[in-house]
């Protein structure tokens, strides 16, 4: 080790999703498969006509955004936080509210980046085991703790917890800081927001990356009390003032107007998901219930990383893993019907071969 090596900070960072560079049926990054809504591309088109106003610095409050999703959600502009996507604005969350000397507890089996935020921020952490059905186990939260964050639904098991089993959690740590991510919450069942007015250490993280089909652009947010937006603004105006640039905020914004676009497209992946979820099954797959655009498949008779592989050779891409405790499973993106027909096509002439 050279000298001056001793005093860089070293972490073992997250490893995204592969993003191949041609075309591929690419059902390992949860994607949305459809399109953004028609007023997004209808922005793009008149943000093309006034390229003049790209010299000059974005709202470093992103009024415009923090507005839209206001409405959209009824609370007040003091309660929205908006970022660089959601691992942006989770990655704040950590820098702000994680700083005790007590470990922030999060499960074992999740969103793989918590514990590479927990280890470049140097703050202790415990990973609480899920049970057998990879369910949390809503017990192992009641210690005491310098902070709690975990996916409603989970990722990468698309389990889902209702609003009592939430609430219960925020019922055990009302002296810190209580994160709901919830990524993927629009393809599952009720939001916590509906405990944002008895809980002001509860704060909702989430994304236009899934359900809004805005994962190119980069846009997350969070809805929180009052004081938590502050803080959380506080320490965003002491690291980077202008985080969100003028083409994301315009098309954010168009992106909340359209909620019937927005709910349509939740209603085609939610059934292409009941469908393919029925196919996994009749091929002898097991997984439980999703409540994602994503389905966590494992099989009793076929390795999940020699079967990763033969899809990646087919170009179908799907995730994998093999960590502990999930080295035999495949975590598969919903995409289009088509898309998932080809999947099952590949499976079933793969099968019958091996």
């Amino acid at each position: 080790m050279k000298a001056f090596e001793k005093n860089i900070r070293k972490v073992e960072p997250y490893v995204p999703g592969e993003q191949p560079q041609r075309k591929v049926i690419k059902l390992n990054t949860n994607e949305n498969p459809y399109p953004p809504s028609p007023g997004v591309l209808a922005a793009m088109k008149e943000l093309e006509q006034n390229m003049e106003t790209l010299r000059l610095y974005p709202d470093p409050t992103a009024d415009l955004l923090v507005s839209a999703l206001a409405d959209y959600y009824h609370v007040g502009k003091d309660q929205v936080f908006v970022g660089v996507g959601s691992d942006d604005v989770l990655a704040m969350c950590f820098l702000t509210f994680f700083n005790s000397e007590k470990p922030i507890f999060f499960p074992d089996i999740t969103y793989s980046f918590y514990k590479v935020w927990a280890d470049l921020y140097r703050i202790p952490y415990e990973c609480k085991p899920l049970d057998e059905a990879f369910r949390i186990v809503k017990e192992d939260y009641y210690e005491e703790n310098g902070g709690v964050i975990f996916p409603n639904p989970n990722a990468p098991t698309s389990l889902y917890e209702n609003l009592d089993f939430v609430e219960d959690i925020l019922k055990h740590n009302q002296d810190v800081i209580v994160i709901v991510d919830e990524a993927y919450i629009d393809f599952a069942g009720e939001s916590a927001l509906k405990l944002l007015d008895k809980y002001e250490n509860l704060l909702i993280v989430q994304t236009f990356s899934k359900a809004r089909s805005m994962a190119g652009m980069r846009i997350g947010y969070a809805i929180g009390s009052p004081l938590l937006i502050k803080y959380l603004n506080d320490a965003k105006y002491s690291f980077n003032s202008y985080t969100m640039n003028k083409t994301s905020l315009v098309y954010g914004v168009e992106a909340v107007k359209d909620k019937v676009y927005f709910e349509e497209t939740i209603q085609k992946i939610v059934a292409t998901r009941t469908w393919a979820a029925e196919e996994f099954r009749k091929l002898g797959f097991v997984f439980p219930e999703p409540a994602a655009n994503f389905i966590f498949v494992s099989h009793p008779d076929y390795d999940a990383k020699e079967l990763f592989e033969a899809l990646k050779a087919n170009d179908i891409y799907v995730r994998y893993w093999g960590s502990e405790r999930i080295e035999q499973y495949l975590r598969v993106t919903i995409g289009t019907r088509e898309e998932m027909e080809a999947l099952f096509a590949f499976l079933k002439k793969y099968m019958k071969k091996c």
